[in-house]
């Protein structure tokens, strides 16, 4: 469009500019001969109301501000099809060229840009604004210096497109807040945000979050943490870094709550090292709009061609208004159906899909004629491929076969699996639990480890690790040496047992041998004797038994009534020891049978008794009625 001039008056010199729904050119107002810029919609949305009315509201936004940071408005008008805003042409660069040409800019020079930013945005705030786009490509430079906001009240959608319309809509991508990220309404504090990350890219010379792909950026401002700025710029004032890092908070409410209140706080900290200030303390008082007024009546004026009209007498403007009147109804009943019947036919509601596995997801967004892209993030409170996140939001009006953004959960946050090696059980336990892992303790013989402590962990410490992933924790168990216990009586065993620190398999073995002299004593024991293992290892005993002399025992346990499950434990030793010789553990329901009667084999002469255990309640203790076994039975295992 470059050399065609609008409205018989500005005359288009050069595009200088292109964004999501317009492009900007350089023009020369014919009238004054000045340099002038005009926005004009693009020709694809002529047509489409949407961004008709975003681009009036622009204008509307524009009308209601003058201000020395922001660029202002000087007409707006209609030439032909072509929607055009003029706004005051300055002469330089953006700040993002200005970053890119330098690098990192001086804390003072930055905090100073920022706080001219802020002072635009607090006169916008005041006036009911939100910029909803702040990011260094709206940020003018003129060439003197003086830093001018531009894009005001342009509104971008807040939906795929959002995401997806080329490297322009990327920028704004890795400046918006987390609250525009997860598709919600954009406030005061979202503008804040966005300046903080203006801020940080002035002092560190990068943005604070990049990714291959949109989505993986916006997810950044949801749940990362940006590299702390000392770390790429060390010569920042701490004070300076406290200030953007609260407006770069992800929850609203922990930002600062105005931009005044910003800017106060970046002046304190260039004042707290000295740095000169070189604006009026008074910058961010706020001035009262200003309406623009063409030469002629009238708020804005539309430009274009203008004819003198003769004044007609009275009986004429009765006629004349008539007429009007029946050609706006027509046009209203027209017009009006025709919307209607487009709403209905070409926009849909987006369905709430948030909490959906990802196929039920697909499904119903098809059904309302949508399509859908997702990508999974971890999340440790959303279950496997369960959408946590759209864009945009439920019940939001898109057009049909727009594509909705899902993120979904790709399963646990990975993290490095800690180095518990060398701490207690106990410690390890509470440590890992508290990641939510499943642990599994095994012991082993040592004598270097602490009895109780962990010598070995499986995955190793600094593999990435989520809290699905099994743990397995070595424990060592001290060192002692199985003594030789082959010839022995059940009773000496037991004392030798617990003198090497070795506890006995509650659970005896028995062999028949044809030697009398042989019944009762130990026959073999595993470990093996002089084998090297750890503390408390339970050893498992295999006595002699000569069937003449073998000797059983009957028991009865009778179980109070209950509507619950019951565990129900039965312990055995002798009389004066501490050494279990059998126990036995049984589950009843409720309709099983209150009475438990059991025969068993008694190993030696020895006075028995049995303990009961209600869970963890002892119940009662009886002693063993010993009788000798029937002719020609074996009660051996």
């Amino acid at each position: 469009m470059t050399d065609k001039i609008l409205a018989n008056r500005y005359r288009l010199t050069e595009q200088i500019g292109m964004g999501g729904m317009a492009i900007v050119y350089r023009a020369v107002d014919l009238r004054t001969g000045h340099n002038v810029a005009v926005k004009v919609l693009r020709p694809e949305y002529n047509e489409d109301r949407e961004f008709i009315s975003r681009f009036q509201r622009e204008a509307e936004a524009a009308s209601k501000m003058t201000h020395h940071n922001i660029v202002n408005l000087l007409d707006v008008g209609m030439d032909g099809e072509n929607r055009y805003l003029v706004m005051e042409y300055v002469q330089g660069k953006t700040l993002k060229a200005v970053i890119q040409e330098r690098g990192k800019l001086n804390a003072p020079l930055a905090c100073q840009i920022a706080i001219r930013i802020l002072s635009a945005l607090e006169h916008a705030h005041r006036n009911g604004i939100v910029h909803r786009d702040i990011k260094p490509q709206n940020i003018l430079v003129h060439e003197d210096g003086h830093i001018k906001v531009a894009d005001f009240g342009i509104a971008r959608i807040a939906d795929s497109a959002t995401l997806t319309r080329g490297d322009n809509v990327m920028g704004s991508v890795h400046y918006f807040s987390p609250e525009q990220a997860r598709g919600e309404g954009a406030t005061a504090a979202s503008d804040i945000y966005s300046t903080g990350v203006v801020l940080y890219e002035m002092l560190t010379g990068r943005v604070p979050y990049d990714g291959d792909n949109p989505v993986a950026v916006a997810m950044q401002h949801l749940h990362a943490a940006p590299v702390p700025i000392q770390n790429l710029a060390p010569d920042v004032p701490p004070a300076v870094v406290r200030v953007c890092m609260k407006a770069m908070e992800k929850n609203p409410a922990m930002r600062y709550q105005s931009a005044r209140d910003m800017a106060a706080d970046l002046r304190a900290a260039l004042e707290e090292r000295g740095d000169q200030v070189p604006f009026p303390e008074n910058e961010l008082v706020v001035r009262q709009p200003k309406p623009q007024v063409s030469a002629e009546k009238g708020a804005l004026s539309n430009t274009g061609p203008r004819h003198t009209l003769r004044m007609p007498d009275r009986r004429s403007v009765r006629i004349m208004l008539d007429v009007l009147l029946a050609l706006a109804v027509a046009a209203g009943l027209f017009f009006g159906g025709r919307a209607i019947y487009e709403q209905t036919i070409f926009t849909v509601k987006v369905p709430d899909v948030m909490g959906m596995d990802i196929d039920e997801a697909a499904r119903v967004l098809k059904q309302a004629g949508l399509t859908e892209t997702h990508k999974g993030m971890p999340n440790d409170q959303v279950e496997l491929n369960q959408v946590y996140v759209q864009n945009p939001g439920a019940d939001t009006t898109v057009r049909k076969g727009d594509s909705v953004i899902l993120v979904i959960s790709s399963g646990p946050v990975p993290f490095e699996m800690p180095d518990v090696v060398g701490k207690t059980a106990e410690e390890a336990t509470n440590l890992l639990t508290a990641r939510k892992m499943s642990i599994t303790r095994d012991r082993a013989a040592s004598s270097d480890v602490p009895k109780g402590s962990v010598m070995g962990q499986v995955p190793a410490a600094g593999t990435m690790v989520t809290r699905d992933d099994p743990v397995t924790l070595t424990i060592s168990g001290g060192s002692t040496v199985v003594p030789s216990l082959a010839g022995c009586t059940l009773q000496e065993a037991e004392e030798m047992l617990t003198k090497q620190n070795l506890a006995l398999q509650p659970s005896l073995k028995y062999v028949i041998t044809e030697n009398k002299d042989e019944h009762g004593t130990v026959a073999v024991s595993t470990p093996e004797a002089e084998n090297r293992v750890a503390e408390d290892t339970p050893v498992q005993l295999t006595l002699y038994r000569y069937p003449e002399a073998e000797c059983t025992a009957s028991l009865s346990v009778t179980v109070p009534v209950s509507d619950q499950q019951l565990k129900v434990r039965i312990s055995i030793r002798a009389e004066q020891s501490n050494v279990a010789i059998d126990s036995r553990t049984y589950t009843l329901e409720p309709e099983d049978p209150r009475v438990i009667e059991e025969t068993v084999d008694i190993p030696d002469g020895r006075a028995y008794t049995y303990t009961v255990y209600l869970g963890d309640t002892q119940l009662e203790q009886k002693s063993l009625n010993l009788k000798p076994s029937e002719e020609g039975e074996t009660n051996h295992e």
